[in-house]
């Protein structure tokens, strides 16, 4: 979950009123598309693949979710803009383009179980769900991990599994997982997550304090293999990674 910046915040408007430039078009030719439709298509195919993501699987899952949904109704015309937003709790959904991002490197099979941590509003579980067998995903905010529960089962997302919990501890009863994403931001990376990754699997967190690098593993023979790819800004992971 992203941390907001003032450009974030211009961008959100420019997105509004390309969005709205758009409804208009539509309306003016008798198109008969919704709003989140267009703008769930311009976010794929501008902010996504253009930015070199094409696995088509994602895609097809990034066009499939609506965004609006898991955003509060006031933000709803601003779900698809590539910039964080705040869900409540000081917490953010991520920007669309960091969920494609550590949704790809992670090279998802359908027969995978992933362990999530940080389900805030329950959008990655949301897109991760179309991609794989399960997904068991936590959050440490009791009013997140009910309301983003209650809105993945109203939205028919079946496979997901939300637990209200420290993320820290994982949940070792559904262990090994073949992938593990953390979406909030630890200065180190928990040890029970560790353990809890599957031979071969693969980990991407955002690994710092205040700015972070994003970091995939892969466990291979039981160490891991690490890669650093961009530098981002989460919030901080919560809960027992502080007393460490």
């Amino acid at each position: 979950m992203h941390v907001l910046s003032r450009r974030a915040i211009a961008a959100t408007f420019l997105f509004f009123t390309l969005t709205q430039m758009i409804v208009c078009a539509a309306k003016s030719n008798k198109t008969e598309v919704s709003w989140d439709i267009l703008a769930r298509k311009d976010m794929v195919y501008n902010q996504i693949r253009g930015r070199g993501i094409d696995d088509e699987r994602l895609l097809d899952a990034m066009l499939e979710v609506e965004r609006h949904r898991f955003v509060p109704k006031t933000l709803e015309k601003l779900a698809y803009a590539d910039h964080p937003l705040p869900i409540g709790k000081g917490q953010t959904i991520s920007q669309p383009y960091v969920v494609a991002l550590m949704t790809d490197e992670l090279k998802l099979k359908a027969t995978d179980r992933v362990l999530e941590i940080g389900t805030g509003s329950g959008y990655q579980a949301a897109i991760l769900s179309l991609l794989v067998k399960e997904v068991y995903t936590i959050e440490i905010i009791r009013s997140l991990a009910d309301s983003a529960a209650q809105r993945l089962t109203s939205l028919g997302y079946e496979n997901v599994h939300v637990r209200y919990g420290d993320g820290f501890l994982g949940w070792p009863e559904e262990e090994p997982f073949d992938a593990v994403i953390i979406t909030c931001a630890p200065p180190e990376l928990p040890e029970p997550l560790i353990r809890q990754l599957a031979e071969g699997g693969r980990l991407i967190v955002p690994l710092g304090d205040d700015f972070q690098m994003l970091t995939l593993y892969k466990k291979v023979a039981g160490a891991l293999e690490e890669r650093k790819i961009t530098p981002v800004r989460f919030v901080p992971m919560r809960g027992l990674i502080e007393e460490q």
